[in-house]
């Protein structure tokens, strides 16, 4: 596998990613379930949605891919993902923190996974937002998507979203967000245990 860019990938991709992604706007997610950060109104912050899409090697990032193995790119946002045996390499564009003091970077791995799965302010975020509700269930105004993987820094996860404006942007609060398709495939792809690295 190359290290260069392969801009064919790229264009096929984001053509059928903005097509779709046109079609299917939702509302802006209230918050990182866990998280005592909120969600900032992303049309107003960040105008552009940008990813690089480069395939990788697994080898530089991981000693084996036992379990299979994630990387997040941060700076490219994407998310690469090999698996155990070799035989699959999946690349998705992904939203990021969106500042430094947001991201976490370091060697992580898959703890829980979650199908449907609801969300719960922090004790914090509702004396900040005592109008924000206590629960929502899985549903299209649930901020973790159709899916979610949790890591085992408590906060963070790899999870779906149904505002698809954050893809490809600083727009999180820390969590790696994909399109809800992507995160059922990858969630499918995925055991408990699988390795992650965010770089």
């Amino acid at each position: 596998m190359s290290n260069k860019p392969d801009n064919t990938f790229n264009r096929r991709h984001f053509l059928g990613t903005s097509a779709a992604a046109l079609g299917t706007l939702a509302a802006p997610a209230l918050a990182q379930p866990g998280s005592t950060e909120l969600e900032a109104d992303i049309s107003v912050s960040v105008t552009r949605n940008i990813s690089s899409f480069r395939s990788l090697q697994w080898r530089p990032y991981f000693s084996n891919l036992k379990k299979g193995a994630i990387l997040v790119d941060t700076t490219s946002r994407a998310l690469h993902f090999w698996s155990e045996d070799e035989s699959i390499y999946k690349l998705y564009p992904t939203s990021v923190p969106m500042t430094e003091d947001l991201t976490r970077r370091g060697r992580t791995s898959i703890v829980k996974k979650v199908v449907g799965p609801s969300w719960r302010p922090t004790a914090s975020m509702l004396k900040r937002n005592p109008e924000w509700p206590h629960y929502i269930p899985p549903g299209p105004e649930n901020p973790l998507g159709t899916h979610a993987m949790y890591l085992s820094w408590r906060y963070y996860r790899i999870h779906g979203t149904h505002d698809t404006r954050k893809i490809g942007r600083r727009s999180s609060n820390g969590c790696i967000g994909l399109y809800n398709r992507h995160i059922a495939e990858l969630f499918d792809l995925c055991q408990v245990g699988t390795q992650v690295l965010l770089i």
